[in-house]
C-alpha cells in the first residue's frame, strides 16, 4: 500500500467557517421566508458559478435584475459577505500547522470566488502557507468536477495515491477517490486527526 505523505484540505467549513444563515437569519428572522430565499433567489446554484469565477459584480446584478425586489438582501451577499464567514476552524488550523512543523506538505483545493479568496488570504494568514492552492474561479472548474483534482495531481506532479484529501461535502469525497485519491469526510478535527492517524500520519 502506498502510503500518505500530502494531506490535501478543503477550505470552506474546514478551515474557516462559512455559513449564509449567520447574515440572513438577521435580515430575514422568517425562517420560512429565509429557507425560500437561500433557495430562490441565493441560490447554492447561483453561487456555485461565481465559485466556478463568474465575477462578483455581474453574478449579484444579474439576480438584482431577475428579484428586484430583494435588491437589498441580494446585494448583502456581497456587501457583508464575511458576516456569513465568522472565523477560522481553530482546531482543524492547529492540526494544519502541525503538519507544516512536521515538514509535510499540505495542498488546497476549494471552491471559492476569485475577489472573495483574495480577501481571506488578507483576513487568514495561514491560507498563504500551502504548497499550492488549486482555486476553483481561478481555473474555472469546480468540485466535484474530476478534472480539478487531475489538474491538481499534474500540476503537482503527485502520486494521487500519496494524497489524502479531506472535505466537508461528501459529493467531493467521492470525486477525489475517483481518481485515486485517498479521501475522507471532514466532521470535526477531533474526527480528522483520527483519520490522519489512520492513514499513518501523527501530529501532535
Amino acid at each position: 500500500m502506498t502510503a500518505v505523505g500530502n494531506i490535501v484540505f478543503d477550505i470552506g467549513n474546514v478551515l474557516i467557517r462559512w455559513d449564509p444563515t449567520l447574515l440572513y437569519s438577521r435580515l430575514l428572522p422568517d425562517a420560512e421566508r429565509r429557507d425560500w430565499f437561500l433557495r430562490v433567489v441565493c441560490s447554492p446554484d447561483w453561487n456555485l458559478e461565481m465559485d466556478r469565477g463568474r465575477p462578483f459584480a455581474e453574478g449579484i446584478a444579474e439576480r438584482v435584475a431577475r428579484h428586484p425586489e430583494w435588491d437589498a438582501e441580494i446585494r448583502a451577499w456581497d456587501e457583508r459577505w464575511h458576516d456569513m464567514v465568522p472565523g477560522a476552524l481553530d482546531g482543524t488550523v492547529a492540526i494544519l500547522e502541525s503538519l507544516r512543523e512536521a515538514g509535510i506538505p499540505t495542498f488546497a483545493i476549494t471552491n471559492f470566488s476569485a475577489e472573495k479568496f483574495a480577501e481571506c488570504l488578507d483576513r487568514f494568514p495561514f491560507l498563504h502557507g500551502f504548497h499550492d492552492t488549486v482555486v476553483s474561479a481561478h481555473e474555472k472548474l469546480v468540485k466535484p468536477d474530476p478534472a480539478i483534482y487531475r489538474l491538481f495531481l499534474d500540476r503537482n506532479d503527485l502520486d494521487p495515491a500519496t494524497c489524502l484529501f479531506v472535505d466537508d461535502n461528501l459529493d467531493n469525497v467521492v470525486a477525489a477517490r475517483t481518481v485515486g485519491m485517498k479521501a475522507v469526510p471532514f466532521t470535526s478535527p477531533a474526527r480528522f486527526s483520527a483519520d490522519l492517524v489512520t492513514h499513518g500520519i501523527q501530529v501532535d
